[in-house]
């Protein structure tokens, strides 16, 4: 197919459309294209709408032009495989061009597979690897960081805080998309209008979690407009919506417009009164372009190549019944043909008036970094994520009242069933066994609680931090700081019940060096989850998790000593962390030089010297303070790691 389009793209572009038809439509989409840009202040539209891009603009000390987005030879080649299967190379689109206008709302269409979502990353920003092409803004070549301070991404799935209300989300959005100078008045007055802009007043106070499907497609765009970008892309924005539903998203959609943003939409198969809505239409087939141009010149387009739309029928549902082949698989391909693969400006209204200028092929030397696009401080995007996430952990039943309520009751069941085993000589080897327990249940208790529960905020920051909203290590930070009170005091409170039911030793030196081996094996499980929930899905997660555990308790020291360990395997001790926390709860039990242990009189007590024990399960007395520094070593190092598989899926997805 691409060779046929090599041979015959140049006489097709050649020819002149030259169809006159005058409608009011027509001249206010080619005003929109050739005034230039005004003060958003000055666009007349809906009150509400106009307060909004106001007050946006005035707080952001800027007056944002309008943006002309025109792309060349845009290619995207996916890869396919892994390190256990070849790797196999497809390419999804195939040099398309286009140009989108500023001031339009912009539909690109096909059916399943024909790459509309593809291009939308691609324009966006967001899909990086595997890109080949040219994309323009406003003549020049694009500065990609330069041009996300302009833009948004909206997701086809609404990923939303949903424990938090719509206001309260929106006030999230204000203190962290606008600068700090703003007032907090001017911020929620701009969160009032733009949520009377887009009908979501009367749902303020209610969780997003609670929203109707169409409620939270516009919360999402409300999110983004605080900001007031002049381009926003939204993948499927009508997607599981109903139809009412459907016309008053678009209706919006349109009304932004107005106020000179340009909006690009992917939408599989509108119906016939919400395609009038659009102002041009970008049809995708096979990652080639079959049309480009005004909705209202799509009829006349398929006349012109000789496959005129039957009377009474939805052009968009005819144009993706041709672009699926069911008419021919010859007809896409003259379609492509006659659009030049997009080149093609013949069937926009008033194409003539398009200009096009030679394009400037460098870009503003002037980078910023990825800090120098935010729009508040990192001191302040920490502030807001402290907030935010101790917000969310007040409210999430999963979270904090779950995890406090499985610590007080595993800590009664482990308490009634070894009660007071810790004074009793004849249940040393009873009291070790629950001392083993205590640990794995610190372990697998945080590692799977954020391995199921982290995936679910892994796709929330991948629209937040590519939206520009904080950089990854003040999140990274939040999310750490958030979580260390609670786990202080699940810990706390679990080594109440536990300590003192199984009459383990009254020291006050005992029980805080109990206390801290059990709070960092807490905060070392944690960051081994984190490193396995920012890496894989929560099903992948749930396997490698537990199966990961299996050699740390292998090698550990519990059921087979270390000294008994093969020379060659010995190694394994090294990496569990199991090992130092073991040493440690023991030491601090049995060590430090305690006496000898009561006895029951009618029974026999092997180990009621604690030196007898602790040289028959291996462990030194004088470790302590080594475990310890062990078990930071490992709580910084999984830290770390955590961090850099964040940070490489972040950017793997793109």
């Amino acid at each position: 197919m691409e060779a046929v389009l090599n041979e015959s793209t140049n006489s097709h572009l050649g020819q002149s459309e030259s169809k006159e038809e005058d409608s009011n439509r027509d001249g206010a989409a080619a005003d929109a294209v050739l005034l230039p840009p005004v003060p958003p202040a000055s666009v007349h539209v809906n009150v509400a709408a106009e307060k909004v891009l106001f007050y946006g603009t005035k707080m952001m000390e800027t007056v944002q032009n309008s943006v002309d987005i025109e792309f060349e030879n845009v290619s995207f080649t996916a890869t396919q495989g892994n390190i256990f299967t070849k790797k196999n190379h497809k390419e999804i689109l195939h040099k398309v061009a286009g140009r989108f206008p500023p001031g339009q709302l912009i539909a690109i269409m096909g059916p399943s597979g024909a790459g509309k979502s593809t291009l939308l990353d691609v324009l966006s920003g967001y899909r990086l690897q595997g890109v080949n092409g040219n994309v323009y803004v406003n003549g020049k070549t694009r500065n990609l960081k330069q041009f996300r301070k302009s833009s948004c991404y909206i997701t086809q799935d609404d990923r939303l805080q949903p424990l938090l209300t719509v206001e309260e989300n929106m006030q999230v959005a204000a203190d962290l998309k606008l600068p700090s100078s703003v007032s907090s008045h001017e911020k929620n007055r701009t969160i009032d209008e733009i949520l009377v802009t887009l009908k979501l007043i009367e749902t303020k106070k209610v969780r997003a979690a609670r929203l109707s499907g169409g409620q939270k497609k516009r919360l999402s765009i409300a999110l983004e407009l605080v900001s007031n970008p002049m381009v926003m892309f939204l993948d499927e924005p009508t997607t599981g919506l109903d139809s009412s539903s459907c016309t008053t998203c678009i209706t919006l959609l349109k009304q932004l417009t107005q106020q000179g943003k340009t909006i690009v939409c992917t939408i599989h198969q509108p119906s016939a009164s919400l395609f009038a809505m659009f102002d041009q239409v970008y049809v995708l087939a096979d990652g080639y372009c079959l049309y480009q141009g005004a909705t209202n010149r799509l009829v006349p387009f398929l006349e012109d190549v000789g496959y005129p739309c039957p009377k009474y029928h939805n052009p968009a549902d005819y144009v993706i019944e041709l672009a699926c082949g069911e008419y021919g698989t010859e007809k896409p391909l003259q379609m492509v043909q006659a659009t030049g693969n997009g080149k093609s400006l013949n069937y926009f209204n008033n194409p003539e008036r398009l200009s096009n200028n030679s394009k400037i092929r460098e870009t503003d030397n002037k980078t910023p970094n990825d800090d120098a696009l935010l729009p508040t401080s990192q001191l302040n995007q920490l502030k807001v994520l402290l907030r935010r996430g101790f917000l969310k952990s007040s409210r999430d039943e999963t979270l904090t009242y779950l995890r406090v309520g499985t610590n007080i009751v595993v800590g009664l069941m482990l308490g009634s069933i070894y009660w007071k085993a810790g004074n009793d000589g004849s249940k040393v080897l009873d009291n070790y066994n629950l001392l083993f327990a205590i640990l794995m249940h610190h372990m697998m208790a945080t590692m799977m609680l954020t391995i199921l529960t982290f995936p679910q905020e892994m796709s929330i920051l991948i629209k937040e931090h590519f939206n520009r909203w904080y950089s990854l290590k003040m999140y990274y930070t939040s999310v750490t700081l958030v979580d260390i009170p609670l786990s202080i005091l699940c810990c706390f409170v679990f080594t109440v019940i536990i300590y003192f039911m199984t009459d383990q030793p009254f020291e006050t030196v005992r029980f805080f060096m109990f206390f801290i081996t059990c709070m960092l094996v807490v905060l070392v499980a944690q960051g081994f989850g984190l490193v396995i929930g920012a890496y894989f899905n929560v099903v992948n997660g749930t396997f490698v998790g537990p199966t990961l555990t299996v050699p740390m308790m292998m090698f550990s020291g519990f059921g087979v000593r270390l000294c008994d360990l093969p020379q060659y395997m010995y190694w394994g001790s090294y990496t569990s962390y199991l090992r130092y926390a073991l040493e440690g709860v023991v030491g601090a039990i049995y060590g430090r030089g305690r006496e000898t242990i009561d006895c029951p009189e009618e029974k026999f007590c092997m180990y009621k010297y604690p030196k007898d024990f602790l040289l028959m399960v291996g462990v030194r007395s004088d470790q302590f303070d080594n475990d310890m520094i062990a078990l930071f070593i490992f709580l910084f190092v999984l830290r770390i790691s955590a961090f850099v598989v964040l940070r490489y899926k972040l950017f793997s997805v793109r």
